[in-house]
């Protein structure tokens, strides 16, 4: 019989109020923004999924990470993003109220200041191949979550498997997750952070 203790050591491991600065690596995570939508920012009436916008992979966020469990809402002194900082985020997040989110739970964990933070993180977002295929959809089809990895992989050779992840949330694929050293290379993820979607036909919709 599994012991509370056991059971609890299992669990990936979150830290509220860490000193900032303190992890190992960066988890970068990119959000396939047709499938969010679908899945949740439709209903929630958010901007990002207005017709104006042909958004397909988007950055999530840059999470500073441990080998196991990672910080957030870390003790920093410097200064909160202005409006206008994050506003500058939406071109590769959706909105500024993401922008503003990742820096509070997990900016404020990396040491920098949120310009610096800001900066890294797009630095991070255009060092990775965005494989084209996924934006010649025409229509929503179903796939296995490893056609989605096999995409990623072979547009940009450097990685390894143990390096990536895909991710699915409501039968839709949700994220690609990409381990990161802190100068920004490519690294194997910890085994908290691999886990793999198994589904042989999540949806995958269009960019609209």
């Amino acid at each position: 019989m599994l012991t509370l203790l056991t059971i609890l050591w299992a669990l990936p491991a979150a830290a509220d109020g860490e000193a900032t600065g303190e992890f190992d690596y960066y988890v970068l995570s990119l959000s396939w923004s047709p499938n969010w939508c679908a899945v949740t920012g439709d209903a929630q009436g958010s901007d990002q999924c207005d017709a104006r916008h042909d958004h397909g992979w988007i950055m999530h966020g840059l999470w500073p990470q441990f080998h196991r469990g990672y910080p957030s809402h870390c003790r920093t002194v410097e200064r909160p993003p202005s409006r206008g900082m994050t506003a500058e985020m939406a071109d590769i997040m959706g909105t500024s109220g993401l922008a503003w989110h990742q820096w509070k739970k997990h900016g404020t964990c990396s040491g920098l200041s949120a310009a610096e933070y800001y900066a890294l993180s797009r630095e991070a977002y255009g060092l990775v191949n965005r494989p084209e295929v996924f934006r010649k959809l025409d229509k929503t089809v179903k796939l296995p979550a490893s056609v989605v990895e096999d995409a990623f992989i072979k547009a940009n050779p450097d990685w390894d498997r143990n390096m990536l992840t895909i991710t699915c949330k409501d039968g839709h694929i949700q994220e690609a997750r990409l381990c990161l050293s802190r100068d920004l290379d490519p690294v194997p993820c910890g085994q908290d952070v691999i886990r793999d979607c198994r589904m042989n036909n999540a949806v995958f919709a269009p960019v609209r």
